[in-house]
């Protein structure tokens, strides 16, 4: 099955509010074949266990696992990766291409990456991906925004990534907080060109505003 899937995604979530966006984001991109590298940061297990219901493992084997049973991935779909793991591919400009989200993206990692950092994998991945001009997404949750913050956000811009804040729309009349996340995680497979289904695209007949 493995062979079959299309060019992997790598997933990072940080420990900004919003971790449903990013677990969403997984189950999204397995439901469109895509194998799935996947980044969870110590902070972002914090947040996970206080947004959520969900307990994620650290081990990063055993969190391939868990996604896997929560999203009905194929075996060897998702791949994990632990924080110290320099030996991942996605360490290396060598390693096999991939797009890179990091959702949520708290401030602390938007500021190690637009300074190259590059203290942890999650950092050193989007490092790559920068230097080789991979796709690399951002999905800051955080309000107001700082001076600070947005130089650093504009800075990466200028570097070629794609800042797409936590700011779900409201015109396609959401029901449920599940449509909220499913917003924002329609605008970031839009960037990475993957088809899907969580909302039409505007101007679409089924669109509100068409």
């Amino acid at each position: 099955m493995a062979d079959r899937l299309h060019e992997p995604v790598t997933v990072a979530i940080t420990g900004a509010s919003g971790a449903q966006y990013g677990l969403r984001l997984i189950e999204a991109l397995v439901a469109a074949d895509h194998a799935v590298w996947v980044m969870v940061s110590k902070a972002a297990h914090l947040v996970i266990s206080t947004e959520t219901d969900i307990d994620l493992p650290a081990r990063p084997q055993r969190l391939a696992e868990v996604l896997a049973e929560r999203t009905g991935a194929a075996s060897g779909q998702i791949r994990c990766f632990g924080r110290e793991d320099w030996m991942a591919p996605v360490a290396s400009g060598s390693g096999a291409p991939s797009a890179m989200v990091i959702c949520p993206c708290s401030t602390g990692t938007l500021s190690a990456v637009a300074t190259g950092a590059s203290n942890n994998l999650i950092e050193r991945a989007a490092d790559v991906a920068l230097k080789e001009r991979r796709r690399l997404i951002l999905v800051p949750r955080e309000t107001p925004f700082s001076a600070i913050h947005l130089e650093h956000m504009l800075s990466l811009t200028r570097m070629g990534a794609v800042i797409l804040p936590a700011a779900p729309g409201f015109y396609h009349q959401p029901k449920r907080i599940d449509d909220l996340v499913d917003f924002i995680v329609a605008r970031i497979l839009n960037q990475l060109g993957i088809e899907h289904r969580l909302m039409p695209r505007w101007g679409d007949p089924a669109s509100p505003g068409a």
